[in-house]
């Protein structure tokens, strides 16, 4: 007769890596559909005012971006504390709006231009002489949907 032999674990098994590559490919990819590239870098400070009635723009695609505050603390040596215009990465004088809105509308499809809106980011402590000016450019540029970004009004209850 023949003898037997027990088999004996010597230690624990592989774990079966055949399936790793996929596991890794769907977060890389999770992450690349989930994940919003940050389109300007901000050269003002800006806190936008409170309101009440607030709707959400709907198509973010068509809109263009003024940003309108104080510069930042660290570029306040070169360009003063006064409110400056930014238009994408850099200050702009009221003039350079006319431009900027016609270079937003040749990016975009003939029939998405006429829907473009202007959104308007402008810190609560800004006066209103360099929004209107803004606003007359505007006006120029045939760019007149306006939008105005604010924050939800927190109610305090007592």
């Amino acid at each position: 007769m023949s003898k037997f032999k027990k088999k004996t674990s010597k230690g624990v098994q592989a774990i079966n890596t055949a399936s790793l590559p996929d596991i890794v490919f769907m977060l890389l990819f999770f992450f690349m559909v989930t994940t919003v590239m940050r389109e300007v870098t901000l050269k003002v400070m800006i806190r936008v005012p409170q309101a009440t009635e607030i709707k959400k723009l709907e198509k973010k695609s068509l809109v263009s971006y003024i940003y309108i505050g104080q510069p930042q603390v660290q570029l306040q040596k070169m360009f003063g504390t006064e409110p400056r215009i930014q238009l994408n990465d850099q200050f702009a004088t009221p003039e350079d709006i006319r431009d900027f809105i016609s270079s937003e509308r040749e990016q975009m499809n003939e029939h998405e231009q006429k829907q473009m809106t202007v959104s308007l980011k402008i810190d609560e402590r800004t006066k209103m002489g360099i929004v209107q000016e803004v606003k007359l450019e505007l006006r120029k540029a045939s760019a007149l949907k306006i939008n105005y970004s604010s924050r939800k009004k927190v109610e305090q209850s007592y």
